[in-house]
């Protein structure tokens, strides 16, 4: 086809005169240029000359040299497509290095850990090993059998020699009771527990901020002044509504008086009435034992007062419960929920006023309930208390009936200093009867006024009819008892935690275990009839009973033996000092037991004479178990070493507790037994003698 065009071409050229031929050239080839210029034309047509647009034959003369036309033609487009084609694949290149360089950037991190993951050697999570129960070799075997036949033969023997050899023959046993000494499987019902409303316990005080949970004062005046000071740093940013709360125990009445006449003075002396003026702050008076009454009042509806008059009026209204019972966590409830409404645009506290713990099966169900309504209602809650007994839920008032003069020793709710009790209940004979103060005040007080943002007022024990009054005298080291803080959580979370240390649950068993409440072989007879034909067969039911209980202790002697290592991996001091303190004693008790058959024994072969009477009218009523120093048997000299070792190690590992001075009092006991007159006055018969008080 080109060639065809280039001859049609070359034959026109001879029929035109050669200077227009020229001309006719130059202007068909700028003509020819002009039409292969646009960017869409290829190479390829570029290349066939002027194939792209026909020509007619007669159209114009050839140019006079075609191939320089062509070549012409073809330097032009050639460049035209480099610059086209540099610049196109410049772009092509930055655009790819630009892509790789951001897909880098994006895959970076996820490829690093996915490499990281795939390099990394893969890690089974191991259980925690349990800890391995260890056998101990010890000097001192614990008792294993015994029988009141180990009473006869070392008085027998101590006659003949001066000493006993301690030999015991083979009893027969109720296994049945050794059965529930004998496995450390603990199985605790969690306490039904009164969970707060959530619809109400996220209206509270800002999480995280706690009261004080012992504050030790010497007296009502000092908590006084604290509250006072607590009371105008709230008045300086609004208004304040104090409700006061009593227990109308007959045991508080003077101590009622006491805080109403100080109330006179702070709010007169401190110049609270001023700044009252206008209603800046109103009191509120309510009282509880088994139930709860309000008295500032009008039409049966709360009325908070600022009158001083009527404030003091109102405390002496509070009555005294008959019942004994304290209803406290409901009481606490009741009045913050009955003086919310009026507290809108208040700041509210309330101060509880109590010498008891309280009714542990109310506050066991109503706690939480109560501290959640606290919360609710942005009230902190302030307690004036007393101490706690150490480990012990109770302590005993001493009282004499006015009419009959017969002492009686009263039971009182103090305690304990945690959420449950961590200490024996026994002193080795029975229950016991002692106040040893704790350090702390009662769980429940404190734990609501923690919880509430409030303060917990340590008042000293002074009450001088509180058997065993020597508690009020101890003050332990304030530093040294830091680690021994008893633990302030819910029941329920204490409950999950001791389940979780296998420590904590073997004293728990065994605390139980020996509760003369719950288990009757524990509990010693101590005082015995004066004729002889009721005393022998006193003495021998008892030594039997005696043999039985120290092969009870035994089994729990080599039960904490073995928890040893338990010991070593327990994290908290406090249990620490639990476990050693009970080891000490389990081991004591049997030397006491010991002691206490062979007493008896011999006041059987050799009874004792005393005066039937004694000054100025006392006469004599029993015969009285009672410790000393006088030990009587080589079977106990073994028990008395590795105890007395024990509670010297207590006193030197928890210098300034509780742990310490209990230790003590053990060794200041004494570890022999015997049996003494007991003196008592004559008792006035009384038809219809006024009921005991409960307090």
């Amino acid at each position: 086809m080109t060639g065809d065009a280039r001859h049609s071409k070359d034959d026109r050229t001879d029929t035109v005169p050669a200077d227009r031929q020229t001309a006719d050239a130059a202007a068909r080839t700028d003509s020819q240029v002009d039409d292969i210029t646009p960017a869409h034309t290829t190479l390829e047509a570029s290349s066939a000359g002027i194939q792209a647009q026909p020509v007619e034959a007669a159209a114009a003369p050839a140019p006079e040299n075609p191939a320089e036309t062509l070549i012409e033609i073809r330097a032009g487009g050639m460049q035209e497509m480099v610059q086209r084609g540099g610049a196109f694949v410049f772009s092509t290149i930055f655009h790819l290095v630009l892509v790789l360089v951001l897909g880098l950037c994006t895959l970076n991190t996820a490829v690093q850990e996915e490499i990281i993951s795939l390099l990394s050697p893969s890690i089974e999570e191991q259980p925690d090993e349990l800890p391995v129960e260890l056998e101990l070799e010890q000097d001192l075997q614990a008792a294993t059998e015994v029988t009141q036949a180990i009473f006869d033969s070392a008085v027998a023997a101590a006659a003949q020699s001066g000493s006993a050899t301690g030999a015991a023959t083979e009893p027969q046993l109720d296994q049945q009771l050794l059965e529930e000494f004998s496995s450390p499987q603990v199985k605790v019902q969690p306490p039904s527990l009164g969970l707060p409303s959530m619809t109400r316990a996220f209206e509270a005080l800002p999480e995280g901020i706690l009261g004080d949970p012992r504050m030790v004062v010497d007296s009502y005046q000092q908590a006084m002044d604290q509250i006072t000071q607590e009371i105008l740093w709230m008045l300086e940013r609004g208004n304040v509504l104090v409700v006061w709360c009593f227990d109308q125990s007959q045991s508080m009445k003077d101590d009622q008086r006491e805080i109403r006449d100080r109330i006179n003075k702070v709010y007169a002396e401190l110049g609270l009435v001023d700044q009252a003026s206008g209603n800046h702050l109103l009191t509120a008076v309510t009282s509880f034992g088994a139930g709860f009454q309000i008295h500032t009042a009008a039409n049966n509806k709360p009325r908070p007062t600022s009158n001083r008059a009527e404030i003091r009026d109102a405390i002496d209204l509070v009555p005294i419960d008959p019942s004994g019972t304290e209803n406290m966590c409901a009481a606490v409830r009741q009045a913050i929920g009955f003086h919310r409404p009026m507290a809108r645009r208040r700041q509210m506290i309330l101060i509880l006023v109590s010498d008891e713990s309280g009714n542990r099966e109310n506050n066991v169900a109503l706690l939480e309930n109560t501290i959640s309504e606290a919360r609710a209602a942005r009230c902190r809650v302030y307690t004036m208390g007393r101490e706690a007994v150490f480990g012990y839920p109770w302590a005993h008032i001493r009282y004499q009936h006015p009419q009959t003069k017969r002492t009686h020793w009263l039971r009182v709710d103090r305690g304990p200093e945690t959420a449950f009790v961590e200490q024996l209940q026994t002193n080795g004979f029975h229950r016991r009867h002692d106040a040893f103060s704790s350090g702390f005040g009662p769980y429940d007080q404190a734990r609501l006024s923690r919880e509430t943002g409030g303060i917990f007022f340590l008042l000293p024990s002074i009450e001088a009819d509180l058997v065993g009054g020597k508690a009020g005298k101890r003050r332990y080291n304030l530093d040294a008892m830091r680690p021994y803080r008893p633990d302030l959580r819910a029941r329920l979370s204490v409950v999950s935690d001791r389940n979780k240390y296998p420590l904590r649950s073997l004293i728990w068993k065994v605390v139980n275990d020996l509760d003369p409440t719950q288990a009757r072989q524990v509990n010693m007879p101590v005082d015995f009839p004066l004729t002889a034909a009721q005393f022998l067969p006193a003495a021998r039911a008892a030594q039997t009973k005696a043999a039985t209980y120290i092969n009870y202790l035994g089994t729990v002697q080599k039960m904490l033996e073995s928890g040893k290592l338990l010991r070593e991996q327990e994290p908290e001091p406090r249990w620490q000092a639990n476990y050693d303190l009970i080891l000490a004693q389990v081991v004591a008790y049997q030397a006491r037991m010991y002691e206490y058959g062979v007493a008896l024994e011999e006041f059987i072969k050799k009874p004792k004479t005393a005066s039937l009477t004694r000054p100025p009218n006392l006469r004599l009523v029993d015969w009285d178990i009672t410790t000393n120093n006088n030990v009587r048997t080589e079977t106990s000299k073994p028990y008395i070493k590795r105890s007395t070792e024990l509670f010297n190690q207590i006193v030197a590992d928890h210098p300034g507790t509780p742990w310490a001075e209990r230790a003590r009092e053990e060794l200041t006991r004494g570890f022999g037994v015997d049996l003494v007159p007991d003196y008592n006055p004559p008792y006035i018969q009384v038809k219809n003698p006024k009921p005991l008080p409960k307090l």
